[in-house]
């Protein structure tokens, strides 16, 4: 029995589910190697992003992409489902695509497999304006920057939007550029979690890289350059992600703090 009494995404004597989260997660990485293992709370870093995306409504399922046997092995110990994918992808959404493929369902999911405080009302406020719009192929999220020092960190995605939501911009630079201290009209940080129409997924991964792409490191960027909208949702809730021993420490240390939590101590829902 799969966490969250999931039926099998990928069985296609069932009925096919609406919407999938699909969990990019590699081994290796350059600041943090075998993150996704990384102990937090007595669980494995994939568990806690898994149950916290299966914990969102109206998610129909949740799939870990793997090139590393390790991260299987230690998926399906805690009951989720994990896909071997190939090693060559050049990002995380060209793995999840080769994940989609396999898939029947609606619309797919790209949750960071490096966000275990990710909140499950992001990922519904995710979900919501592709059901709500049948003609829209993409989304994501964005949370208001309060601070100046996050508005100047490159390592903090910066994103723009026109007055009906649709992505500008997303830059690691400081954008719109202020020429005061003041952080009016709200900046926004980017959040690095998207949701697909599947078919458009599948179209996005043979699009070749873009020079925006390649120069900002930002693969959202590819979209945009080929000209297709990206709706982007604010929310209020925030996240860390884990890219070093010291983000590391600080999700360990919130989440010492709050062991009761349900999505992290263990939830039950009905199968569908």
């Amino acid at each position: 029995m799969h966490p969250v009494g999931f039926r099998d995404p990928f069985d296609r004597t069932l009925p096919p589910p609406q919407v999938v989260a699909v969990i990019p997660a590699r081994y290796d990485a350059t600041r943090l190697p075998g993150k996704p293992l990384a102990e937090i709370a007595g669980k494995p870093m994939i568990e806690h992003v898994y149950r916290r995306a299966a914990a969102a409504r109206g998610v129909d399922a949740v799939v870990v992409a793997t090139d590393d046997m390790r991260i299987e092995a230690a998926v399906k110990t805690f009951g989720g489902i994990a896909m071997m994918t190939r090693p060559t992808h050049r990002t995380g959404t060209d793995r999840i695509a080769e994940v989609a493929a396999n898939l029947s369902c609606e619309i797919v999911l790209n949750v960071q497999g490096d966000e275990p405080l990710l909140e499950p009302e992001t990922l519904e406020a995710v979900i919501e304006p592709l059901l709500a719009d049948p003609m829209l192929e993409m989304s994501t999220v964005c949370v208001p920057i309060s601070n100046r020092a996050d508005y100047d960190d490159p390592n903090v995605v910066k994103v723009v939007k026109d007055k009906r939501g649709h992505a500008l911009y997303f830059s690691r630079s400081p954008i719109p550029n202020r020429r005061t201290a003041n952080l009016e009209p709200p900046i926004y940080k980017h959040l690095g979690l998207y949701g697909f129409r599947r078919t458009f997924l599948l179209k996005f991964a043979t699009l070749p890289q873009t020079p925006l792409e390649k120069a900002e490191s930002l693969e959202q960027l590819r979209a945009l350059e080929h000209g297709y909208r990206i709706h982007t949702v604010e929310t209020k809730h925030d996240s860390i992600g884990v890219d070093t021993p010291e983000d590391l420490e600080r999700v360990r240390v919130r989440l010492k703090a709050d062991t009761t939590d349900a999505v992290v101590s263990g939830f039950s829902r009905t199968t569908r």
